[in-house]
């Protein structure tokens, strides 16, 4: 999916600049940018086409390559599908935002349309450091000075650039460029943090009061079932188990899961189960 997603920027990058050289570049940015005046006539599209535009090479190219690495590593923990809903949704979330301050205060945001990835792409950054904060990241500063921290410190960074870029106008004080989406930024990164820990929750929210209302409620407890022949044992619960015995018999074959379909693939029973294994982690 990164590859196509990757792919799919190019090409519309391409048929944007030629509807730019047939209709003009303030007919692109009417019809499919996002803005004010688009939502305002009932261009709702523009949420999604907005995505897929981009202010210039540059723009594209550094969008293209934050989305090769992030994607990747976002596609293997949600799969092709997941990594697809949470990039489009950190668009849209940081695009409604972008527009939302824009009708609040319009003096300050909104007077030009919206264009560019990097809402989604600010959404799989905060994503993969919300689930893993303390993965290194390395980055080439200048494109030759490497530089390497966790992945939190760049989830940081990034959230105060972005905040800053949207108290700035607040205050009548430019910090950043004004040209750039920060509300978009923020909205997008937002997302991915709010989603990521949806979906990895072990009990998903709406769940939530119905396994309280099980544990306030007593259950009797039944009979284990007659065995078959007096010698056979009855099988342990998973919680019994031994840690070692646990991990290679419940454990591993989940890990093989996510690895083949991807967490999103995950039953309740599953990811009860990985927070047991995080459990008896925890207490070795």
């Amino acid at each position: 999916m990164t590859t196509v997603l990757l792919v799919t920027l190019v090409a519309c990058y391409i048929v944007q600049k030629f509807l730019e050289g047939w209709k003009g570049q303030s007919w692109v940015m009417d019809w499919l940018a996002l803005s004010k005046s688009g939502l305002e006539r009932g261009r709702v599209y523009q949420l999604i086409t907005f995505q897929f535009l981009h202010g210039g090479v540059w723009h594209l190219l550094g969008n293209m390559i934050v989305l090769y690495f992030f994607g990747r590593a976002m596609e293997g923990m949600l799969g092709s599908r997941g990594m697809l809903k949470l990039y489009l949704a950190s668009g849209t979330i940081g695009g409604l935002l972008q527009m939302a301050l824009g009708f609040a205060f319009p003096n300050y945001f909104g007077r030009e349309g919206v264009v560019g990835a990097s809402a989604g792409v600010f959404g799989l950054i905060a994503a993969f450091a919300t689930h893993a904060p303390d993965e290194p990241i390395t980055l080439l500063l200048f494109f030759v000075v490497p530089l390497t921290f966790p992945a939190k410190v760049l989830l940081i960074a990034e959230g105060a650039i972005a905040l800053l870029g949207v108290i700035g106008p607040l205050i009548r004080v430019t910090i950043f460029d004004p040209g750039v989406a920060h509300a978009a930024h923020l909205g997008g990164m937002l997302t991915g943090i709010v989603w990521i820990r949806m979906v990895m929750s072990p009990i998903p929210p709406f769940q939530f009061w119905r396994s309280l209302a099980r544990r306030r409620t007593p259950k009797r407890e039944s009979p284990a079932p007659p065995t078959k022949r007096g010698w056979k044992t009855a099988r342990k619960k998973p919680e019994e188990l031994p840690p070692g015995e646990f991990i290679s018999r419940e454990v591993d074959p989940i890990l093989e899961k996510i690895s083949a379909q991807g967490i999103h693939s995950l039953t309740d029973r599953e990811r009860q189960i990985l927070q047991a294994a995080r459990n008896k982690m925890a207490k070795r």
